[in-house]
């Protein structure tokens, strides 16, 4: 038995791509910022440090 699908208007198509590429950047900024702060938080102390 096939399941019942729902297909999408090609509006619907762009506003999800639309959507989805503002989660990828809003993602990509949100990964930029933690690296920044990490950064800004430890200074060049971040690789002086002893293993």
């Amino acid at each position: 038995m096939k399941p019942e699908t729902v297909e999408m208007s090609e509006q619907q198509k762009r506003a999800r791509k639309s959507r989805n590429i503002a989660i990828g950047i809003a993602l990509a900024l949100f990964v930029i910022i933690l690296y920044v702060g990490t950064w800004a938080k430890f200074g060049a102390n971040l690789f002086n440090r002893s293993l």
